[in-house]
Order: structure tokens, then C-alpha cells, then sequence
């Protein structure tokens, strides 16, 4: 009976007799398990078994092409991997070739797009072929040379940077008050700083001046500015689509009408494609390129780094999955920074709801990637490193590529997880928007008792924030629409404020009178801009509760650390906002061709614009005959003046 035991174990899983009957199939898929060839003399059990001699030269002559077949391609895969990529590649280069040829202009952003993922190809491939060899070249042995490089190399770009400022600021006076709003936000910031002489001013001026590097070339720069704007209508064009899959599951009349049907659905397609890239590699690629250009000039650590790239793309719960395995081992000062990064940016999905809004693309697109190196160095300023940290040279940090198996599966895991979002969102739309509702009838109530009418949240934050508009360089008539939609994103959350910036922004375009009464009834474009920048961030009140819950979840043990210093991120990540703004405010200048007002009025309008006021308000100034009578007429049709009298 012992004898018998191991041979009836081996036979469990495909039992070589049915029925008292020879299973001459199953006993073959055994022996193929166990790597014994039909043919060959020994069976898969101590050298014996049931097949017969007819039966194993039938399977024999019938299998061994095939087997031999499969060998060979298991010998030379990876032969026929590099024959299928060459493939590949050389009818993608006659495609391109074929599009330049046609039409350069129209295939220039693809050529372009090439060009760039050649460059990070052969640089992959130089520091795989060289190693070490492919290195930066670096004075060793003598740290006092080193020390006056960086001291001149300092000076230099604070001397550049008051000579630009001279030059720059000679026509735009304002862009001195953006600068001196940095300025007093960072002093700010550096008083509350949890260690003040432990402060890597490395860090701190490498963060600044990639954020500013980073707005230069994106505002001001005519590529950069093109490449961005590109990019935004690409993206508005891409979020298009869902249009598709909303009307056949909810009926065009609800699409076009219901601001649920219109916009959370965006959330739903974004997060399905981000996480399609997530399970190709993309966007872990993308990240770590970020993140290797802020850690060898920052100085910071790998994992901090990698949660602040992270939330470029994603938001404040999901970028710390990047990092899950090194949580339970990261200072506070990185866990600082974690807090930070998520707090300073939003989400890729949100972002394509808040394009859908009519926020410009651009400036959303920017504020997101000029807001990870400006976390990082804010961040380091007000909670410096001064512990050890076991993630310094970045050995054995890597980025997991998800749970899914296929293409498919993480469409749809990507789809699923979105609910949860849109679901949140909604509810916390209707939430706030009703305790805002309630909390401006109690207080206009009691203000009726004191003759204050009108008293609301808006207009106490319109007062109480009014100077943190004006430190962003908004103009100061402005300032108090500015400062409301600045009081609503920190006290309730950033998409009702981009959904009021989008009101004020529509009534604009559609030349809606600036002041009805005292109420103001949009801002300029300078003034939409800026708010666009500082309203980009997770930092508001309620977004603490979401922050400790998702780091909890995933380092349970550290709860009492993560409590800690959230209050502090959340500062921080405020003030990355506004820096940003700041940066923004220093770099703006308008943009567009000058309206040629005359044949603009005396041409026919069936409705008002932004250019139609414009020139309306020049008309109805001015004194001399510049204007037609043709010309007041039409824009008396529009607005009520008196030389409409």
C-alpha cells in the first residue's frame, strides 16, 4: 500500500484510465508534463506505463514536426522579436516620411514627438552600452573650488534675475508685484519652518528656478507657448470623444443639457486611458524621467521625488501607491513632501473635467508641471530633512506597473475605479453647494439685523483674501472676485471655484457689461490666468480627511505621523498655488493680434462678444469722429450708454 501512494498522487490531475478504459490522451499530456516525448522509451511513471507501440508512433509521427517547430521558435524568440520591431519601425519611418512629404506642417507635431522619443532611445542606449563611462564631468578633490563655482554660479543668477526684472517690468509694473509676492510668501513660509537652520537652500533655489525655467518657457516662450497650446486643444479635441459613449447610454437631450451628464462622464474616459498607460509603461517612464531631472538638481531623495512626479498625473491617493512598499520607512520630512506634492496639484482626470469647463488648457497644463518642483522646494523649506534617510542613492526604488494582465482588463479596472470618483464628486458638489447655500442665508440674515446687506462667504472672503489676490499681482479692481474664488477652493474645494471661474469667463466672452450695480461681472484675462494657476491644487480643508485616510490605508502603523504634519502640508501646498500664480504673474504678457475696431462695428453682428465690448467702450469715449454713426448704432443694440441718448 505505501508502494502504491505516489503513484496515485501523480494521476490526480488527468487520471490515465476512464472507466476501466485506456485515457491514452490524458496519459500523454502527462508525459508531455513531465518532459518525456511520446516516442521515447521510458513512460512518465518509473519507466513504464500503458502506451502501446502503434500508439506512441502515431503520436510520434504526427507531433514531432509541431515540437520541433515550437522548439525552434522558443530558441530564436528573441531573433523574431527584433525581425518583428525592425519591421515595425521601418513602416512607421515610411509612414512619417510619407506624411512630411505630403504635408510638413500638418505631420510637424508627429515629427517632433519622434524626434524626442529618439533622443531618450539612444540615450538608453549610450548608458546601457557605457556605464559608467557616460557621466557628467565632475571636479573631485577639491571641495573649495567646488564651493566658489556654486557661490559664482549663485551670484550670476541673482544678478540675471534683477537685470531681467529691470528690464522686463519697465512697461509691466505689476509683474514687481507678483515678484514681491513670492518673496512674502517665502519669508512666510521660512518663519513657520520646522527647522530653520536645517533648511537645504539647495533644494529650495534648484525647485524655484525649474518652476521658473519651466513658466518661461511655457508662457513666454513663442515653442513653448505654441507646443502647450497644441497640447491643450489636442486634449480638449481627445476629451471630445466621450461624447460618444454618454449619448448612447444617456440620451443626447441629457448630454446636452445636465452639467452630470456633460462632465463626469470626461472623468470616466480619462481615468480608463490613464490607466491603459499605466499598464504599458508610459507614464511610469514619464515619471521617472521627472523625477531623475529634480533629484540630481534638487538633491532629494528617490521616493519623495517620485510621489511628487507622480501627482502630475494623478491624484493625492494615488501617487503615494507609487511608493506603497517604502512608506512605513520614510521620514517625516519625506512623508512632508508626499503631503505636499498631492496637495499642490491635481488630478489627471479632473483635469480633463476642468478643461470641459472652458479653463484654459495651457494654463492648466503648466500649473501642473510647474507646481512638482515648486512642492519639493517649499516643502524641503518648511519641514528640512534632518534624519537619515534610507532612499538617498534611489537603489532598489522601483514603480510597480499595476495588477492588470491585458489591455482589457486594465481599461476596464480603470473604467471601475473612476465610479468611485464621480461618484465623490458628486456628492460633495451637492453637499457644499447646499451648506454654501445655507451658510449665506445665515448670514445674510444676520446681517439684515445690523443694516449689512448682502453679507455672504463670498464677500468675507473677498475682504479677508483681497491682499493674497493683490500679492499675485491681480489688479486690484479684480481683486475681490479673485480673492472669493480663492476663499471657495481653500474652504471648499477647487472644482466649484473653477466652475464659478468658468462663469465669470463665459460672461466675458460673451461681452457681457463689466459692472452691473456694484457687482462685478467678470475679470480680465490677466486676472482669469492667474486665478487658473492658483486654483490648481488639492489644499483645501477638505482634502485632509481624504489625505489621512489614503496614507493610513496604506501605512496603518504611521498614523500618528501622518496626523502630524498634515496641517503643515496643507499650508505648503497652499502657498505652492500661489507661488505659482506668482511666477505666472511675473511671466504673462497679453497675447493675440489688435482688433481693428472700426470695420468690426460697421460690419453685421448678430451678437455681442468680448472684442465687441472692447471696442464699444472705445466708441462710446471717445470724442472725436473716429467712430461711424453706423458703428454707435450698432453697439447701442448691444449696451445701454448715454451717448445712446
Amino acid at each position: 500500500m505505501a508502494d502504491d501512494t505516489p503513484s496515485r498522487r501523480q494521476s490526480i490531475s488527468l487520471t490515465p484510465e476512464a472507466h476501466g478504459l485506456e485515457n491514452m490522451g490524458a496519459e500523454f499530456l502527462e508525459s508531455m508534463e513531465e518532459g518525456c516525448l511520446p516516442g521515447s522509451d521510458l513512460s512518465p511513471t518509473e519507466g513504464g506505463g500503458s502506451w502501446s507501440k502503434p500508439g506512441r508512433k502515431l503520436f510520434s509521427g504526427c507531433l514531432q514536426p509541431a515540437l520541433r517547430a515550437r522548439s525552434f521558435c522558443k530558441d530564436h524568440a528573441q531573433l523574431f522579436r527584433w525581425i518583428c520591431i525592425g519591421l515595425l519601425c521601418t513602416a512607421y519611418a515610411a509612414f512619417l516620411l510619407i506624411a512630411c512629404l505630403l504635408d510638413f506642417q500638418r505631420a510637424l507635431a508627429l515629427f517632433v514627438l519622434t524626434c524626442v522619443a529618439l533622443v531618450f532611445l539612444a540615450h538608453g542606449l549610450l548608458k546601457r552600452l557605457l556605464g559608467p563611462r557616460l557621466r557628467c564631468v565632475r571636479l573631485r578633490g577639491r571641495s573649495r573650488l567646488n564651493l566658489w563655482c556654486k557661490r559664482v554660479l549663485a551670484l550670476a543668477a541673482v544678478l540675471g534675475l534683477v537685470l531681467w526684472l529691470s528690464l522686463d517690468t519697465a512697461q509691466r509694473p505689476e509683474q514687481l508685484v507678483s515678484f514681491g509676492g513670492i518673496c512674502v510668501f517665502i519669508t512666510l513660509l521660512f518663519a513657520c519652518s520646522k527647522h530653520h537652520r536645517a533648511v537645504s537652500w539647495r533644494a529650495v533655489s534648484w525647485g524655484l528656478a525649474l518652476q521658473f525655467v519651466l513658466g518661461l518657457f511655457v508662457i513666454r516662450t513663442e515653442p513653448g507657448f505654441i507646443a502647450f497650446q497644441w497640447l491643450g486643444d489636442q486634449i480638449q479635441v481627445f476629451l471630445s470623444y466621450t461624447e460618444a459613449g454618454s449619448i448612447f447610454v444617456f440620451g443626447e437631450a441629457l448630454v446636452k443639457d445636465v452639467f452630470a451628464f456633460q462632465v463626469l462622464p470626461i472623468i470616466v474616459f480619462f481615468s480608463c486611458v490613464m490607466s491603459i498607460l499605466y499598464h504599458v509603461g508610459l507614464m511610469q517612464w514619464v515619471i521617472l524621467k521627472i523625477a531623475w531631472l529634480m533629484q540630481v538638481t534638487m538633491g532629494t531623495t528617490a521616493t519623495e521625488t517620485l510621489s511628487v512626479a507622480g501627482n502630475i498625473f494623478v491624484s493625492q491617493t494615488e501617487a503615494p501607491l507609487l511608493i506603497r512598499p517604502y512608506l512605513a520607512d520614510m521620514t517625516l520630512s519625506e512623508v512632508h513632501v508626499v503631503m505636499t506634492g498631492g496637495y499642490a496639484t491635481i488630478a489627471g482626470s479632473l483635469l480633463g473635467a476642468y478643461i470641459s469647463f472652458g479653463i484654459d488648457a495651457a494654463s492648466l497644463i503648466a500649473a501642473s508641471v510647474m507646481a512638482a518642483p515648486c512642492a519639493l522646494a517649499l516643502s524641503k523649506l518648511v519641514y528640512p530633512e534632518v534624519e537619515e534617510s534610507k532612499f538617498r542613492n534611489g537603489q532598489g526604488v522601483k514603480l510597480s506597473y499595476g495588477d492588470s494582465r491585458n489591455l482589457v482588463e486594465a481599461a476596464s479596472s480603470g473604467a471601475a475605479l473612476s465610479v468611485k470618483v464621480v461618484a465623490n464628486i458628486a456628492a460633495n458638489l451637492v453637499a457644499f453647494l447646499a451648506v454654501l447655500a445655507f451658510i449665506n442665508a445665515a448670514l445674510s440674515w444676520l446681517g439684515s439685523m445690523v443694516d449689512v446687506q448682502e453679507l455672504s462667504f463670498q464677500l468675507i472672503c473677498s475682504y479677508i483674501l483681497r491682499p493674497v489676490a493683490f500679492l499675485m499681482g491681480v489688479a486690484w479692481e479684480d481683486c475681490p472676485v479673485v480673492a472669493e474664488l480663492l476663499g471657495i477652493k481653500l474652504f471648499l474645494n477647487e472644482f466649484v471655484a473653477y466652475q464659478e471661474l468658468s462663469q465669470y469667463k463665459q460672461r466675458r466672452l460673451a461681452g457681457a457689461e463689466e459692472w452691473v450695480g456694484t457687482k462685478k461681472q467678470w475679470i480680465s484675462v490677466r486676472a482669469e490666468v492667474l486665478t487658473t494657476f492658483a486654483l490648481c491644487g488639492f489644499a483645501n480643508f477638505s482634502s485632509i480627511g481624504i489625505m489621512l485616510g489614503g496614507l493610513t490605508s496604506l501605512a496603518p502603523q504611521r498614523r500618528r505621523d501622518f496626523s502630524q504634519v498634515v496641517l503643515r502640508a496643507l499650508l505648503t501646498g497652499a502657498c505652492v498655488s500661489l507661488v505659482n500664480a506668482c511666477v505666472a504673474g511675473i511671466l504673462y504678457v497679453p497675447r493675440g493680434a489688435q482688433v481693428d475696431c472700426g470695420p468690426l462695428l460697421n460690419s453685421t453682428l448678430d451678437s455681442s462678444s468680448f472684442e465687441v465690448y472692447q471696442c464699444c467702450r472705445q466708441a462710446f469715449q471717445s470724442t472725436n469722429l473716429e467712430f461711424s454713426p453706423e458703428a454707435l448704432a450698432t453697439c447701442c443694440r448691444f449696451y445701454n450708454h448715454t451717448a445712446c441718448a
